[in-house]
């Protein structure tokens, strides 16, 4: 049987969808108070586990169950492309669905629990029966909480010894997370026309571009509002002032964007999104003085 080349494997895994998740974990491991100091070895496991292991299990996992669509919107890629040939998208999946399990269980309860999480929504974002993705607000709302809540609560879990985070730590992940659906809502513009032949109601297709533009914009700037509330109810007034400048430049990004959002739609994920994750940090940061 024929086998994929290394290069193909690593096409398929995706190396540079792995940056979100690993920053959201980043941002917990700071939010969670602790000393750095003697952790960095969990801290290493942790940054694999969020996005070489998990992230790239759930990218495998599209990819296979995504074969059909992508073979009209983005023919080149490795299983469409027959680069990946036979059934080897789907044992790379499981294969590395597996090996994130055995890693995520040096993480501690919290960790693994995180973990399992994560990978029963990539599988049910992208598989059958479920498949989330085919409905936008459902499959997005779930590679948000994948990609930045549970992220950031892994790395939050991990410094605490594996015990539940505290309340400022599932605040602010929640909060990213909603955002984070509008981020995911971004990436749809591209794939609109393979969708609605694939009968997967992205908002886009729901809405229409003009209303999924919006849509977009109002998700990811909304929750970012309410971590500027909670930054100012923290007596954190700086930090506030830093995520609002933040806010108000992808405001600006986004006002361009709403006016042609399938030609701009990339250039805001490319220019607004790291002002967003930026914020993130920042808000990690202002909760790390607290919880000292």
């Amino acid at each position: 049987m024929a086998r994929p080349s290394l290069s193909a494997v690593a096409e398929l895994l995706k190396p540079i969808t792995w940056f979100p998740p690993m920053w959201a974990f980043a941002c917990g491991v700071i939010a969670s108070g602790v000393a750095l100091d003697g952790q960095w070895p969990r801290i290493a496991i942790g940054i694999v586990l969020a996005g070489p292991m998990v992230c790239a299990s759930s990218q495998a996992v599209n990819d296979w169950f995504d074969r059909h669509v992508d073979a009209i919107n983005e023919p080149q890629r490795p299983i469409p492309s027959g680069r990946m040939p036979g059934r080897w998208g789907l044992y790379i999946a499981i294969l590395w669905t597996g090996l994130s399990l055995l890693v995520a269980t040096l993480l501690g309860p919290w960790g693994f629990g995180a973990a399992v999480a994560g990978l029963l929504l990539a599988w049910a974002y992208s598989a059958p029966p479920l498949r989330l993705k085919s409905n936008g607000w459902w499959g997005n709302a779930a590679c948000g909480l994948s990609y930045e809540g549970l992220a950031w609560l892994t790395g939050a879990a991990v410094m605490a010894g594996g015990a539940m985070p505290g309340a400022g730590s599932l605040l602010l992940a929640l909060l990213y997370s909603m955002a984070a659906h509008g981020i995911m809502t971004l990436n749809d513009f591209k794939a609109i026309d393979g969708d609605r032949q694939m009968g997967i109601a992205s908002l886009p297709v729901q809405l229409g571009v003009d209303r999924a533009a919006r849509t977009a914009c109002w998700v990811m700037v909304l929750p970012q509002l309410a971590v500027v509330g909670l930054l100012l109810n923290w007596d954190k007034p700086w930090h506030a002032l830093a995520v609002t400048a933040l806010v108000l430049g992808q405001i600006q990004l986004m006002r361009h964007f709403v006016a042609s959002p399938v030609a701009r739609a990339l250039r805001l994920s490319a220019f607004g999104v790291p002002l967003l994750v930026t914020g993130m940090m920042i808000a990690a940061f202002a909760l790390r003085s607290l919880e000292k």
